[in-house]
């Protein structure tokens, strides 16, 4: 077995966490004139695949706490992108919708994300980050046990 590393900079988590800003910090830029951040957009597009969700199926799918999802999601409401509602299956359920409005930013917004994700490609290598694309999936996909 290999011996752990214990150096700050052979963090896994460090590293994931500042490449993820760095990226982040490319698709803003380019998401800035349509009034959207790249986290929003995950928001916006994952309700547009996915039709609505509860807070808890939306967390689900983006791994991410309920906490730091409400948070994310209070300008969108706020700016009338999403509307929660009462779920006409179950009325104890409140869901998340894409507005018309959220529709039409999303649709705005995707070429600022284009830009992105060519500049992304082109800059990091195609090959380098489709091959970079599979292994975060295989990340997030891999079931850490807890203690």
């Amino acid at each position: 077995m290999p011996e752990a590393r214990n150096s700050p900079q052979e963090c896994n988590c460090l590293a994931v966490r500042q490449a993820a800003r760095h990226v982040t910090q490319l698709y803003d830029q380019c998401l800035a004139p349509y009034g959207v951040r790249a986290s929003q957009l995950a928001l916006l597009s994952i309700l547009n695949r996915r039709g609505p969700l509860t807070i808890n199926e939306m967390a689900a799918a983006l791994v991410m706490d309920r906490t730091t999802l409400g948070r994310n999601l209070r300008p969108l409401e706020r700016d009338g992108l999403i509307e929660v509602a009462i779920a006409a299956a179950d009325r104890r359920r409140r869901e998340l919708r894409l507005s018309t409005a959220g529709k039409d930013r999303l649709t705005r917004a995707m070429s600022g994300w284009a830009k992105a994700q060519a500049r992304f490609d082109e800059t990091f290598g195609l090959d380098r980050a489709v091959q970079f694309r599979t292994l975060l999936h295989d990340v997030t996909a891999t079931p850490f046990d807890r203690d």
